[in-house]
């Protein structure tokens, strides 16, 4: 219990000052995406949205604004687990593929309200399938701007365009690494984690495929989901 009250007391520490330290150096990114927001779609910088955090409990999550403001009534709704690609202008879809947009997040990991590593936030209207049943481990720990679950969405679930594809191939196996993290987490494997979504981040400027971090993320868990093991046996041999 002593040695779980230390790694939580280090963790908390490490995220301050992470999260402190990166919003200096990733200032000048700041500046650059506020502008080309500005340019692109006039309208809000940011985007502000309530999401489940630890506990259950609602927070404000905050992103830089990468979707044109919505137009109608229907547009606003969180539901689907695939974002409206219509409303995504140019420059929000560059630092989406980029992962800038979440950089705002480091805010809430500086109030505490998230950490560095975690489950990713749900939103209001989807925790009933995000965090039900032996998937409500997920929201015992605070939530982060990175992690197995968000690792695998950005290298696979983000290649999968339906939402119907989405809800099939690749919901089962992140719902299972949001559960997987909290019984798996400690300094090193946090570590790893930050030093993959580098990894991943650099595999996608680059055109490349993350194969290993991959094949290494779906095979921690081993999901009830016979349906979506051909696609992605057929993804890893395509990387």
């Amino acid at each position: 219990m002593k040695k779980r009250r230390g790694y939580f007391f280090v963790k908390r520490c490490f995220d301050f000052f992470a999260a402190l330290l990166g919003i200096i150096v990733t200032s000048p990114i700041w500046l650059i995406t506020v502008i080309g927001i500005f340019v692109s779609d006039p309208g809000p910088i940011f985007y502000r949205a309530i999401r489940i955090g630890k506990d259950n409990c609602e927070f404000s999550m905050w992103k830089f604004r990468s979707m044109r403001v919505p137009r109608k009534e229907s547009e606003k709704s969180e539901a689907s687990f695939k974002a409206d690609t219509n409303r995504i202008f140019p420059f929000g879809g560059l630092i989406r593929r980029l992962k800038i947009d979440e950089l705002p997040q480091l805010l809430n990991i500086l109030g505490g309200s998230m950490s560095v590593v975690g489950p990713r936030p749900a939103a209001k209207d989807q925790v009933e399938v995000m965090r039900a049943g032996k998937y409500g481990i997920a929201s015992t720990v605070k939530p982060g701007l990175t992690g197995p679950a968000a690792l695998y969405d950005y290298i696979y679930g983000d290649s999968v365009e339906e939402l119907e594809e989405y809800e099939k191939l690749v919901l089962p196996t992140r719902l299972e690494l949001e559960a997987y993290y909290p019984t798996h987490m400690g300094i090193g494997y946090d570590i790893k984690m930050i030093w993959y979504t580098v990894v991943c981040i650099l595999a996608s400027i680059f055109k490349r495929e993350p194969k290993k971090i991959f094949k290494e993320l779906t095979s921690a868990v081993e999901p009830a989901r016979e349906e979506n093991v051909k696609q992605e046996e057929t993804f890893s041999e395509k990387i």
